[in-house]
């Protein structure tokens, strides 16, 4: 008779849309085109750990997008499900194409591409194909994952130094080398002179 979101939707409506649409971010049409966008997390990213956490954020952020859509638009129909990870990517593209904006991909495997114009293009198409009404695609997900992926490079607290656990061990190690030899110098110095007042 009931699902079991329809019976967590009904005692618990603000978790079971919550839940709805954190899962939404897995789920695609079918398993390749899942495991595909899930290749290309992993190829377009250096950093998978700060890759996931944007992944999160702007999924979550463009099921909350298409959500709004389905209710604002007058063609938007909030009973149709939405899945997919494609808000995700679009999401993680942008965060890229911003940290990294000269370098050069290959789209489709084959026309080289700098990832800047590769991402205009592809929100570009999302934009124009939004105004298509039912075709099948959430285009308001790939647009709301770019906006999501935008609002998380431009927080103030996010900055990305990704030579940072290098750098900062580098640095701990030069101040330990650096320590290390000053004890030696003031063992060098104190032998055979009494206690000084600096």
């Amino acid at each position: 008779m009931f699902s079991e979101i329809d019976v967590l939707g009904a005692f618990v409506p603000a978790l079971a849309l919550w839940f709805v649409v954190a899962l939404a971010v897995f789920v695609a049409a079918d398993a390749l085109l899942t495991a595909a966008r899930v290749y290309r997390l992993f190829w377009y990213t250096p950093l998978v750990r700060v890759a996931l956490f944007i992944y999160f954020f702007c999924g979550i952020g463009a099921g909350v997008c298409v959500v709004v859509a389905n209710y604002l638009l007058p063609w938007g129909n909030p009973l149709i499900p939405t899945i997919g990870s494609s808000g995700a990517i679009f999401g993680i593209l942008l965060a890229y194409a911003m940290m990294y904006p000269d370098r050069t991909i290959l789209w489709g495997f084959l026309i080289p591409i700098q990832v800047k114009y590769f991402v205009m293009i592809i929100g570009a198409i999302a934009f124009l194909s939004s105004f298509q009404v039912n075709n099948g695609v959430s285009e308001f997900a790939h647009l709301g994952g770019l906006l999501f992926g935008y609002l998380f490079m431009k927080s103030p607290r996010v900055q990305f130094d990704l030579a940072g656990p290098v750098r900062r061990q580098y640095h701990d190690w030069k101040l330990r080398r650096a320590k290390k030899k000053f004890q030696v110098y003031l063992r060098k110095q104190g032998s055979g002179r009494g206690p000084t007042v600096h």
